[in-house]
């Protein structure tokens, strides 16, 4: 049997910077610590091409923290990946190597296709059913579509230029959302969803999983779930219909309201009606029922990819 590896990874994603510690035996995932913050990272990439200098200061006030869980639990290997809002970000480079110097992490720009594998890899490693299934994982900047069967590559993969803060910023100007906005979001990603992945990848797909935030924060909204509980989200069965009633409860409130939802994190509020409008036209777009919501996502495959290079 191979020796445990304790692998450390930093997801600096787009709407918020998370961290997880796990050890890594056998292609299992065992948890030891996992955080989250949403730090809006991308907060104005979209409209200006760069990360601005508050969005930087919440992350780096969030690896300040990381760094000492890190050297805390000791883990043998860190890796840490970035994805849409450093990549789109024209002195994403420049913070990448402050965040190098200062913090000594080492965070790799990936591209949309690595993360859109790394987080298969991640949400899949445990199933046993082998059907053709689709994978949606909706971040700030980028949504990626990833499809195919649990334990082998995935047969299909791409990463959009549409996320929760991304299509917030270029569609919701009023508070709460007017209708006629929500409904052109709903067009455009109907619209991204169809064009991006081909008609003959959809129509064949018998189940959906989805991850990251916003799939999650619905899955406790429709559980009511105070405080948040992730073995109650994970594997949580959500189906077409409540996601649309969610949506449509969350883009009647204004924002101050939005935040004392039951089951969404105050910070999520600000992007949760985009997020919940393209989990649901991605549903729609594959035909499905509903989704399974997994907890297990890119942070996950990135330990276990960790795990296979070391």
């Amino acid at each position: 049997m191979p020796p445990v590896a304790r692998i450390g990874v930093v997801d600096l994603g787009t709407n918020s910077t998370r961290l997880l510690v796990a050890d890594v035996e056998d292609g299992a995932v065992v948890e030891l610590e996992r955080r989250t913050v949403v730090t809006r990272f991308g907060e104005g990439v979209d409209a200006r091409g760069r990360l601005s200098d508050a969005a930087m200061a919440r992350v780096d006030e969030a690896l300040g923290v990381y760094r000492d869980v890190i050297d805390r639990l000791g883990p043998e290997r860190v890796v840490a990946v970035a994805t849409s809002a450093m990549r789109d970000a024209e002195n994403g480079s420049a913070y990448r190597e402050h965040v190098r110097e200062r913090f000594g992490i080492d965070a790799r720009t990936i591209s949309g296709d690595r993360e859109a594998r790394l987080t298969f890899l991640g949400a899949t490693s445990e199933r046993e059913d082998r059907a053709s299934t689709m994978l949606v994982d909706i971040g700030g900047g980028s949504t990626e579509y990833v499809v195919g069967r649990p334990g082998e590559e995935p047969e299909f993969h791409v990463s959009t230029r549409m996320g929760s803060v991304r299509h917030t910023e270029r569609f919701l100007a009023q508070d709460p959302p007017m209708q006629e906005e929500v409904a052109a979001l709903r067009a455009d990603a109907g619209r991204i969803v169809e064009e991006e992945v081909p008609v003959e990848i959809r129509d064949p797909t018998e189940h959906g999983i989805a991850v990251a935030g916003t799939a999650t924060t619905l899955a406790a909204i429709d559980q009511e779930l105070d405080p948040y509980d992730p073995d109650k989200v994970h594997g949580y069965r959500l189906d077409l219909a409540s996601c649309e009633r969610i949506l449509a409860m969350l883009a009647a409130l204004p924002l101050e309201q939005r935040r004392r939802v039951t089951g969404l994190h105050p910070d999520r509020a600000p992007s949760i009606v985009a997020g919940a409008a393209i989990l649901v036209e991605s549903i729609r777009g594959f035909g499905l029922e509903g989704v399974e919501i997994s907890e297990a996502d890119i942070l996950h495959g990135a330990a276990l990819a960790a795990e296979d290079e070391a």
